[in-house]
């Protein structure tokens, strides 16, 4: 294929994807399914390890008086509601599937399955607000979102109780970004964390099936995470193909890569995994939301040399 053409598409070349907005449907669609299953709460062991330690990390330096457990609980409320309504543990790997618009595409139309989900994770970080400057590895990364959510929610919530709200108004007003929540169900899952606690799932891992690798790219070595929503632990109602209007991506691999000293998360789908008839790269430019701006190009040249797959 000759030169890479990648280092041109993060810098700001390549084809332009862009300009399409926010999708209306996806608060009625969030606000229809946060009703939580009336089962005991499953959640992730690890993710919850990390939860629970960044949770009291948070309320130990807060600015009111605020527990552990309820920091945690406040920390953990919104996930069932944003993404497992059964109750079943949330899946670190969630890839949002509300937003489905042609922005988001490849506009080449290479496969259905070059899509750029732009809410990720656990906690649906999305790069238009709290995710702007994390990539769907930091967001699918437990530990790496829990150490983000965790000190935004205690924050906010002790703002408010400072302002002088009552600790549910408090809660309501740290929950805000967070559609799922806005008729009261994480305020209804809250009160059950308080009486009824979590039940472990010690199959659900950190990447929540994703995972971690090394590759190399333009005779340089990254970290980075292989997506692969076949391999999804936790809480799959998002991977079946009626779930939501957006396509299930084919499997990616996503690294930061940085030019002229501007950082970029990179979707990287090999031509084996979506059979596009050549590897394909989505970048966007970390704080800008993917909706507004991504460059896409063919590309060559990502070797994952953890399982030796791609131009190794």
């Amino acid at each position: 294929m000759g030169a890479p053409s990648f280092a041109v598409a993060a810098g700001g070349g390549g084809i332009v994807s862009g300009g399409g907005g926010p999708d209306p449907d996806e608060i009625r669609l969030k606000h229809e399914r946060a009703r939580v299953a009336a089962t005991p709460l499953k959640f992730g062991a690890e993710s919850y390890e990390s939860v629970r330690t960044a949770a009291a990390d948070a309320a130990g330096s807060a600015d009111c008086s605020v527990s552990a457990d309820a920091a945690t609980y406040l920390t953990l409320a919104t996930t069932w509601p944003e993404v497992a309504g059964s109750g079943e543990a949330p899946s670190p790997m969630t890839l949002s599937r509300y937003d489905d618009q042609t922005a988001l595409a490849d506009p080449e139309q290479r496969g259905d399955g070059l899509f750029f989900n732009p809410g990720i994770g656990i906690w649906q970080l999305d790069s238009a607000g709290l995710g702007a400057d994390e990539t769907a590895a930091t967001a699918i990364d437990s530990a790496a979102a829990a150490s983000k959510v965790a000190p935004y929610l205690v924050g906010k919530y002790c703002d408010s109780v400072g302002s002088g709200a009552s600790s549910s108004s408090a809660r309501a007003t740290a929950w805000k970004a967070w559609h799922a929540c806005d008729e009261g169900a994480c305020e209804d899952v809250y009160q059950r964390l308080t009486e009824e606690g979590v039940t472990k799932d010690s199959t659900v891992s950190r990447y929540g099936g994703a995972q971690p690798r090394q590759c190399t790219y333009e005779g340089a070595s990254y970290d980075c995470l292989y997506v692969d929503p076949d391999a999804v632990e936790g809480e799959d109602a998002w991977t079946s193909p009626d779930f939501g209007p957006a396509p299930v991506p084919d499997p990616f691999y996503v690294f930061t890569y940085t030019s002229g000293g501007t950082d970029y998360e990179v979707r990287y789908w090999l031509d084996a995994d979506s059979g596009a008839g050549t590897d394909v790269s989505a970048s966007r430019e970390l704080g800008v939301d993917a909706r507004t701006a991504l460059h896409w190009a063919a590309d060559s040249g990502l070797c994952d040399t953890t399982a030796t797959r791609g131009d190794c």
